[in-house]
Parts: structure tokens; C-alpha cells; sequence
């Protein structure tokens, strides 16, 4: 009957307890407030950061009370009155709650929260005690079998939890104020000093840089909770308890152990993110993320139910230039379409609620409140300061900061980067310390999320030595992150330009692609992708001989992002004759089929028939006799996409199955064009 009460999805300070039935038996009931009060007597040996006192007395009087409930299990089956039952049922709901109160109070990172809430949390224990005592006033004491003893020990506690003064503990009270005290002064902008800050941490024990992380790490955990619940009365002090966390972590444990980054982390570092800056993505007229992506004859790309109004509406001018429209023609921008929806998957963007304020993509562009906004700025220009004139030991220390406190939070990177950390951590990437690299190149990553990141990097001539660490890191994770940062660099236009110029940049890549793991392969595939928005970095990509490494993943990776991927790098390249000719000279079209008819994704599917679709455009009769001839299972695939597959896959589809149609009934009458008139399809892309 008792509910398990260690449970680790109950949010802290919710009590989720429950009445026992009306109909338990008293054998179990008792059974299950004995279990209940072990638990709660388990706590006797623990450390309690606040509500010492008044947890104290909680435990005292529930240790009494299990005494009288043992003793009423020894004595045999316990024969008791209705009241008894009912009273005993108050009495296990109070406990539950009790429990639950005494694990948050104990909970691992909770301490400053803890803190911060003790006003509620001790009316919460006093309201439980004032409860238990009201229980034992009405209990049928003398009907139950116990010792006389036990008895007046009951009897004891209902009138001592009647007249305990339980209010907030005066150190408690002092430790708070100290708090409020620092969090002003970071709001003022006053940096506190050791003198203020240590107190309070050595209240709380928190003596260590690991104890201040599992801190910061329970405060954001309970930020993303206020958000899902869309409750934001607390987030402001949850913030500032943040950012004062951070400051203490950063500035007061700067010697000794430090942490490393878990499993979870490093595999972020290794997966390819994309282009955090959602206003890439937002149409110049709705401002919103672009479902559609077209781009107008002046080279402009808006959503296309949004320049279709502007365009029914009379209007011929483009929207953001003023330039007149030389026609009307939308066409679709595939690229910038699979990078919207890369980016709305890993960020947990609904495209289809994106005209809905999204909290996911805002909410850390800005700081939380005031106070944490100006504590990160303090601790932003120690880590700087650190990292220009520290020990090696203390700039790889600063290093891993930096790294730590931009990971998805784009005020902290905005911070950083106008704190000047870019410069010497790319002075660090020529470390022959592996971690020291690693830790270098990571927060470049991270840093190179932002915008003002990304031209730091570049201006500070950063390109160089990212490429170097992508030839030569000392560990393979530094090679696949430096390919990863080339991607997030490559968000900007001439910037692309830029990589792709950079003698080695894209071979490097290539070799990457080659000889890396899943994640760097991954990576170096993703980063290709960004490159090839800029239309002079083609032939630079096909001169790398990227195509038959990419069409050799497809034969025989079986991991999906990476083969998904490779397919959009080749349907890119497809879209030239250079690039046509480059693919069809590896043979590909088994391979492509194979991949349409066996895939389950509609994205692989769309890419497949584009590079099917394109080969023929480009090709001519080269690609379109070979399938004609060999693949007799194309046609019925073909047909399917028209019906099951995207909207642009299903276009694609039927301007497919007319190439070759027309292809077959040209040759059936002995017309030997080496080529199909392009006319019909020049609105596919």
C-alpha cells in the first residue's frame, strides 16, 4: 500500500501524497506506517543545510511514534477501532509528507534553493507537526494495546507538537539575508567580495567546484520546469541563484579538482548542431521561421505563404531590397528548408506552431534578471583575465569555464566573447596539452554559436588554427569539434566564401570524412553542407573527390543522420553539370535506388529522387538510359512518392516519370537526342 517514495520524477516541494483506502485492513495499514517511519528515522544520520531545528524535532516525534507502532505489531494482530483506523490514516498521509519534505531538504544540489525557500518550507513542517498533534488529541489511546509507558510518551508528543515554537531558524534567517545581500550588490553592480560570499557557502557546505556545478545544475533543472509549467513568478531568483553559483564556482574554486564533462556532453560536443541564430531563419516579413523557404528573382528568400500575400496584394517590389521583381517565380530553397527543420529538431521547435512565441529558442538570448546578468559579466572578465595572464593550469581552468558556461546559454557566450576570451583561446589551440585543446576548441565551438562569436573567431584570424586542430588534433574529439565549429562559421555568407578559400580547408574535411568516426563524419558532412551555399565552393568540394566517399557511406553506414545527410551534400552537388557528371561517374544508381525503396524517411526519399531527377536534367540520355534499362523498380516508387511522399519530393517525382517517359517513347521511335529538352522542368529544384 505505501507509495514509493523515492521517486525520482517529483519535482521538489510537491507533495503527491496519498489517503489510504477506506477499506485497507489495519494489519497492513500498520505494516505500512512502520515501513514510513523507518524511512523517515533512515534521515536521523543525514545532513540537513537548513531547517536543522526544526527537522530535528520532526524526526524525534516520528521515532516515538514508531515505538507505538511496533509495539502495537508485537503485541499481535492489531484489533482497532474505527476511529483508530481513521485516525491512523491522517496520520500515514501527514508522514508521507513529512518524508517528502525531509529528502527535498537533503536533496544533492538543493542546498541554495533550500535556502532561499526556508520560510515555506518551515511553515510546511510546522502545519504537519500542528497535524500530527491534532491526530493523537483524537486518537482512542487508551482502547489501543500498548505499554502505559508508550502511552504517556504519545501523549507527551501531542502536547509538545502543540506548543513547539516552529519558525524559521535564525541562522537560516541570517544565511538568506547575506544572499538577498550579494544578489543586490551583483544588481547594483557591485562584485562581492570573499569576505561576503564564503559565509554562505560555508553554511551550506558547499566547499567544492563540484558541489557548486550539482547546484547550478538543480537550478537550471528547476528553470526548464518553471518553463514547461509556464509559472515564471520565480524565475528571476532562480536566475540570479544561477548566476551567483556560477560567480562562486568560477572565482572562489579556482585550485584544486574541477569537473570533467559527462558522456552526455561530450556527445553534443561530437553531434552536429545546427545554426543556433533562429533570425537566419525568420522570413524578413512575417519574422517568423520560415516553413517554406522561396527565393524571388532578386535573390531574396522569404516563407512562401508570406510573399504570396505580399504578391496577391498587387505589390512588385521585393520586400527587404525595393528592387523590382523581374517575374514572379518562387523558388523553393531546399538547402536552407533541411537546415530550418535540423534546427527545429534539435532545439525542440514545432514548425507548426512557430507563429507562437517559443521559449526554447528566446529565453537564454537574455539574461534571467538583472543580478545574474551582471554576475556573469564580473566572472566573463575573470575568466578573460585569467586566460591572458594565468598559469597554463589556470587558462586550461578558464578554458573549461568558458566552455561550461556557454553550453546553450547565449547571454553567457554574448558575455564571453565581449569579455575578449576569443583570442587567447585560439592562442591556446596550439597547446601540446591534449585537454588543454580540447577544452580550447570546445568553447570555440560553443562560442561560435553567436554571432558576435563567429566574427571574433574570423577577425582574430581564427580560421588557421581551427583548420590546423581539424589536420592535426591531438585527440580525434578536437578534429571533429574544430569541423563542427567550421559548420557553425559557415552560417555566414562570407564566411563561406571565406572557408572554402582557405588552402586545405575543404580537403581536410574531405579527410575527415574519409577516416573519422560516425560523429566526425558527421560532422565534416554537415560542415560541406554549409559550405556549398556559396556557389564557388562547388567545384572546390568536387575537386576534394568528396563524391565517392560520400556515395561509399551510402553503401555502407548504416547510421541514418549520417546517411541523410550525405544524400543532401550529393543532391546539392547534383544541381550542377559538374557535379552530375562527378556522381554518375561512381555508379551510384543502385545504390541511390536501393536507398529510396528502402528508406522510411520522406527528407532520404525527397533526396534520393532529387539526385535521380537532377543526373537526368544534366546528364541526359547517359543517366536516363541506364535507369530505363536496369531499374524496372524505379517506376512504381516513382508513382508512390507522387501520392506518400513531401510536396517537393512528389513534384520531383512527376517530372521524373515524364523525363522518362518521354525518354522511353523517343527511343521506341528510334530518335537517338543525346539530351531531353530542360524546358519542362526548369521549375524543379
Amino acid at each position: 500500500m505505501i507509495q514509493k517514495h523515492d521517486r525520482s520524477d517529483r519535482r521538489f516541494l510537491t507533495f503527491p501524497a496519498v489517503h489510504p483506502c477506506s477499506a485497507v485492513s489495519p494489519a497492513t495499514l500498520l505494516d505500512s506506517l512502520i515501513s514510513l517511519s523507518r524511512s523517515i528515522c533512515s534521515y536521523q544520520s543525514k545532513f540537513f543545510p537548513t531547517q536543522r531545528k526544526i527537522a530535528r524535532e520532526a524526526l524525534r516525534q516520528v521515532a516515538i511514534l514508531l515505538i507505538f507502532f511496533e509495539e502495537i505489531q508485537e503485541r499481535g494482530r492489531p484489533n482497532l477501532s474505527d476511529s483508530a483506523v481513521l485516525c491512523f490514516s491522517e496520520l500515514h498521509l501527514a508522514l508521507q509528507k513529512v518524508l517528502f519534505l525531509l529528502q527535498d531538504c537533503t536533496r544533492e544540489g538543493a542546498r541554495l534553493r533550500a535556502l532561499t525557500k526556508a520560510g515555506f518550507i518551515a511553515t510546511q513542517f510546522r502545519v504537519l507537526i500542528r497535524t500530527v498533534a491534532t491526530v493523537l488529541d483524537v486518537l482512542p489511546l487508551r482502547t489501543i494495546d500498548v505499554s502505559c509507558e508508550v502511552k504517556e510518551l504519545i501523549e507527551l508528543v501531542a502536547k509538545q507538537a502543540r506548543k513547539a515554537k516552529l519558525e524559521i531558524d535564525p541562522e537560516d534567517e541570517t544565511a538568506m539575508n547575506r544572499v538577498t545581500s550579494i544578489l543586490d550588490g551583483f544588481e547594483n553592480r557591485i562584485k562581492p567580495d570573499r569576505r561576503s560570499v564564503e559565509p554562505v557557502l560555508d553554511y551550506l557546505e558547499i566547499r567544492s567546484w563540484s558541489e557548486c556545478q550539482s547546484e547550478i545544475k538543480f537550478l537550471d533543472d528547476e528553470i526548464c520546469l518553471q518553463y514547461q509549467d509556464g509559472n515564471e513568478r520565480e524565475l528571476p531568483l532562480l536566475s540570479s541563484l544561477v548566476g551567483f553559483m556560477c560567480y562562486c564556482r568560477g572565482v572562489l574554486f579556482d585550485t584544486g579538482e574541477y569537473g570533467t564533462f559527462d558522456q552526455t556532453d561530450r556527445m553534443c560536443n561530437l553531434e552536429t548542431i545546427p545554426f543556433l541564430n533562429p533570425e537566419d531563419f525568420r522570413c524578413p516579413i512575417s519574422l517568423e521561421l520560415m516553413n517554406d523557404p522561396v527565393t524571388v528573382s532578386t535573390g531574396q528568400t522569404y516563407d512562401r505563404v508570406s510573399i504570396q500575400k505580399w504578391l496577391q496584394a498587387g505589390n512588385r517590389l521585393c520586400p527587404k531590397t525595393g528592387e523590382i521583381l523581374s517575374n514572379t517565380e518562387l523558388v523553393p530553397n531546399s538547402a536552407l528548408r533541411k537546415l530550418i527543420q535540423q534546427f527545429c529538431v534539435d532545439n525542440g521547435v514545432s514548425l507548426s506552431k512557430s507563429r507562437k512565441k517559443n521559449r526554447d529558442i528566446t529565453r537564454t538570448i537574455v539574461a534571467g534578471s538583472p543580478s545574474a546578468a551582471e554576475a556573469i559579466k564580473f566572472l566573463s572578465v575573470v575568466i578573460s583575465n585569467r586566460m591572458y595572464f594565468g598559469t597554463e593550469e589556470q587558462k586550461n581552468r578558464a578554458a573549461y569555464e568558458t566552455r561550461l558556461l556557454a553550453k546553450s546559454n547565449t547571454f553567457n557566450r554574448s558575455c564571453l566573447v565581449e569579455s575578449g576570451t576569443v583570442p587567447p583561446l585560439l592562442n591556446l589551440l596550439n597547446s601540446t596539452d591534449p585537454s588543454v585543446q580540447e577544452n580550447s576548441i570546445s568553447a570555440l565551438l560553443k562560442l561560435s554559436k553567436h554571432s558576435s562569436g563567429k566574427k571574433a573567431i574570423v577577425e582574430n584570424g581564427g580560421l588557421k588554427p581551427i583548420l590546423r586542430v581539424l589536420k592535426n588534433g591531438l585527440k580525434l574529439e578536437n578534429r571533429q569539434i574544430s569541423a563542427a565549429t567550421f559548420f557553425y562559421l559557415s552560417s555566414v555568407h562570407e564566411y563561406r566564401k571565406l572557408i572554402g578559400s582557405t588552402p586545405g580547408a575543404i580537403q581536410a574535411l574531405a579527410d575527415l570524412i574519409k577516416d573519422g568516426t560516425n560523429c566526425g563524419k558527421k560532422n565534416a558532412v554537415v560542415a560541406i553542407f554549409g559550405l556549398l551555399l556559396h556557389h564557388s565552393n562547388h567545384q572546390r568540394v568536387l575537386s576534394a573527390g568528396l563524391v565517392p566517399i560520400l556515395v561509399n557511406i551510402l553503401a555502407s553506414s548504416n547510421v541514418d543522420d549520417l546517411v541523410t545527410d550525405s544524400l543532401a551534400v550529393l543532391a546539392t552537388l547534383a544541381e550542377s553539370v559538374e557535379g552530375s557528371v562527378s556522381i554518375l561517374q561512381t555508379s551510384p544508381l543502385p545504390i541511390v535506388i536501393s536507398t529510396l525503396q528502402s528508406s522510411t524517411s520522406r527528407g532520404r526519399k525527397e533526396y534520393c529522387v532529387s539526385i535521380l531527377l537532377y543526373l537526368c536534367m544534366n546528364c541526359g540520355v547517359d543517366a536516363m538510359s541506364d535507369l530505363a534499362r536496369n531499374h524496372p523498380s524505379l517506376m512504381p516508387l516513382l508513382y508512390s512518392l507522387t501520392t506518400d511522399g513531401t510536396s517537393h519530393a512528389s513534384k520531383k517525382a512527376r517530372s521524373l516519370i515524364r523525363m522518362l517517359q518521354k525518354f522511353q517513347e523517343t527511343s521506341s521511335s528510334g530518335l537517338k537526342n543525346s539530351a531531353v529538352p530542360q524546358e519542362c522542368f526548369i521549375h524543379v529544384r
